[in-house]
């Protein structure tokens, strides 16, 4: 069973008893824009509890907002919303109360017109009360109302609407980028985590230079990221399928390599994305001239599980040559010629009686640049390398 034949049944199951139901929102969307939905939500007259007692597998994932998740074939999953309007916002993310009620008010709540149309499977029959098919028709970006109003309720909204108008390539209505620009500085208010699910949306899209430029003009890059006095979008539109860390960096490249602890800090990046984004920017000239590098500088580079990202980031930046170069070594050298074993460990330096410290790591590194740069390669060279002393302590 596909995802959609499962949505397809839950709306059928939810029509049998009596309930109206449709699918809702981005799913619409995506598919009249001739996209392949991502996942389909459906939206229902059916309150809570009828619609639990309508499935066997469900979970109560926002019952206060009228929300169940209705399980299937794993991993299949169709969230089923009550047609609800919403009461005051007063936090600047969620309505203080909701109502439940038809599927016009359910419309006209909504963000963006793109994401206001409903659409019934069985009778394939498509409900546009917001004049959605319209702004698609003419790839436009509107707020649905009035859009400060819209956007005071809640203010990641503005963030989405950058990512929706890159994603789907479209103009924004006037008056929508007008309170854009008007409400930028606002966006602070949204939780660092928020923000950093829209930018893993966003920078690896293939549009993420026009969501960037976006960004940018409408002045929410100053307000979510104001280290980042200049960005360059030539670079960001070169990448080609980045991971959210690669792409991150290059729009970063500009911020000292100690500023970005903070900034994933600020935006909750996990421990690994922040790592990477760190080390690419630390070694964002490393592989320039590759060729002319000792070996030492060069392998544990090509060594690192981040490799790939770093030959992509140089080539955005203009760099073919180094990558060029890498690549080449790479496919030339085996594993164990680009990482090779140490021939000295800690342990074998402490049989010999040197005491750790910072003695111990510069006798331990002097003996890996030497055998990276391929000038010994067995243990007896190594030990002959520190001395006479040491050879005496075999």
């Amino acid at each position: 069973m596909t995802h959609r034949e499962f949505a397809v049944q839950v709306v059928r199951v939810l029509r049998d008893a009596g309930h109206q139901a449709l699918f809702a929102g981005g799913c619409v969307r995506d598919a009249l824009l001739g996209h392949a939905p991502d996942d389909y939500d459906v939206a229902t007259s059916a309150h809570p509890d009828q619609i639990q007692g309508l499935f066997p597998r469900t979970l109560a994932i926002g019952a206060a907002f009228g929300v169940v998740e209705v399980l299937g074939p794993k991993p299949i999953k169709v969230q089923v919303a009550t047609f609800r309007s919403d009461g005051p916002y007063t936090d600047g993310r969620r309505p203080n109360t909701v109502a439940f009620s038809d599927a016009r008010a359910d419309a006209e709540r909504r963000d963006f017109t793109l994401n206001g149309l409903f659409f019934d499977p069985l009778e394939a029959v498509l409900y546009d009360y917001v004049g959605g098919e319209a702004d698609l028709n003419a790839r436009l970006l509107r707020a649905i109302g009035e859009p400060e109003a819209r956007f005071r309720e809640d203010r990641l909204r503005l963030l989405r609407g950058v990512r929706f108008a890159a994603r789907f390539d479209l103009a924004i209505e006037p008056t929508t980028w007008a309170a854009m620009k008007a409400m930028a500085a606002q966006v602070i208010t949204v939780s660092g985590e928020r923000i950093a699910e829209e930018l893993r949306k966003l920078l690896p899209h293939p549009n993420r230079a026009r969501g960037i430029s976006l960004l940018h003009e409408s002045g929410l890059l100053a307000a979510i990221l104001p280290e980042v006095d200049s960005c360059h979008l030539e670079a960001l539109a070169r990448l080609n399928e980045p991971t959210f860390p690669l792409a991150f960096a290059v729009l970063l490249e500009q911020v000292p390599v100690r500023r970005v602890g903070p900034i994933a800090e600020r935006l909750r990046l996990s421990n690994t994305e922040r790592d990477r984004i760190h080390w690419l920017i630390d070694h964002k000239h490393a592989l320039r001239e590759a060729e002319r590098l000792p070996l030492h500088a060069v392998k544990p580079l090509l060594a690192h599980d981040g490799r790939d990202e770093l030959l992509a980031m140089h080539r955005a930046f203009g760099d073919e040559a180094g990558p060029a170069w890498c690549a080449a070594r790479m496919a030339e050298w085996p594993a164990d010629r680009i990482d090779p074993p140490p021939l000295l460990t800690g342990d074998d330096l402490k049989a010999m009686g040197l005491t750790p410290g910072p003695r111990f790591r510069e006798l331990l590194d002097r003996v890996r640049r030497e055998q990276l740069d391929e000038r010994i390669a067995t243990r007896e060279a190594a030990v002959a390398l520190l001395g006479e002393g040491a050879r005496n302590c075999l």
